[in-house]
């Protein structure tokens, strides 16, 4: 009795430990920006964070600095505050990062969202070699051009998820690509800066048509951009986990009490059998005295 009792307690010890773990991870909230994270400069940008259902303060973070504190509207599924940039400028470009609090507990940091100002330098050019039509199979570069010295060029597909191609270079920089697809059709810019948060205006737009070869019946992938609640589907799997441990620890403590229960039935039986074993023994005893 006394080893099972201790290994019980020892499991529920141990589970609500591991519960009391679970309570403590939060997953990190999305951020995103709108129209984009490339802005022109005195254009407003809106952040967006999105936390658990159960959010009740978010925190916005420039370059590791508290930016902004809010609280949401209200709570639910669709638990997202939105933090206002009036005006983008150099200032407010760089790099952004939110946190929310549950309860007393604290995510950890979102994904970085680095918000870009454009329309800071001259226009470039941007042209495609052989040509803006092509095979699939064939390689082609794209050369962005700037009158003016730089240090950096970003080639940008419209319609693209993801961080831009970058190279080095001072007035041109070549960006191979290929063998092209069908997946590389699509319209192209460029931008030149000085660092990685200010850019110049874009170039005109490039349009690249990669036409199938007769022999090529691969399919091509296909490129799409989807907004995934990951963070609600990790909340939902530890609902699920702690809801799990709780049945344990009840299933366990059932166990304790059906054995203590037991326990004492069977001391109870022992002392009653002792008991009408005395009276009985008395009883054999008095008649040998009347004799």
């Amino acid at each position: 009795m006394t080893s099972t009792l201790s290994a019980l307690l020892y499991l529920g010890l141990y589970l609500s430990q591991t519960i009391s773990t679970q309570k403590q991870i939060l997953s990190k909230p999305i951020i995103w920006a709108k129209p984009d994270f490339m802005i022109p400069k005195g254009m407003r940008v809106l952040i967006f964070c999105q936390g658990t259902p159960e959010a009740v303060e978010y925190q916005l973070y420039f370059e590791g600095h508290l930016s902004a504190q809010q609280s949401p509207k209200q709570l639910g599924r669709r638990n997202i505050v939105m933090f206002h940039i009036p005006a983008m400028t150099p200032l407010t470009a760089g790099q952004y990062k939110c946190i929310y609090r549950s309860k007393e507990l604290w995510s950890n940091p979102s994904d970085p969202l680095d918000l870009v100002v454009t329309e800071m330098y001259d226009t470039p050019t941007l042209s495609v070699h052989p040509g803006p039509e092509v095979t699939s199979g064939k390689n082609v570069t794209f050369y962005c051009q700037l009158g003016t010295a730089t240090n950096k060029f970003f080639l940008l597909k419209e319609g693209r998820s993801g961080r831009p191609q970058h190279r080095y270079g001072n007035t041109q920089v070549e960006f191979p690509m290929g063998p092209v697809t069908t997946a590389h059709r699509g319209t192209y810019r460029c931008f030149g800066s000085y660092n990685n948060h200010a850019w110049s205006f874009p170039s005109e737009p490039v349009k690249l048509l990669v036409t199938e070869d007769a022999g090529d019946t691969s399919l091509a992938p296909t490129e799409h951009t989807s907004f995934s609640d990951l963070g609600l589907w990790d909340h939902t799997a530890q609902n699920l986990l702690r809801i799990g441990l709780a049945f344990l620890v009840l299933v366990a403590l059932m166990c304790l009490l059906a054995e203590d229960w037991l326990w004492r039935k069977r001391a109870q039986e022992k002392a009653n059998g002792a008991s009408s074993q005395e009276r009985r023994r008395r009883f054999r005893t008095r008649r040998r005295l009347d004799k």
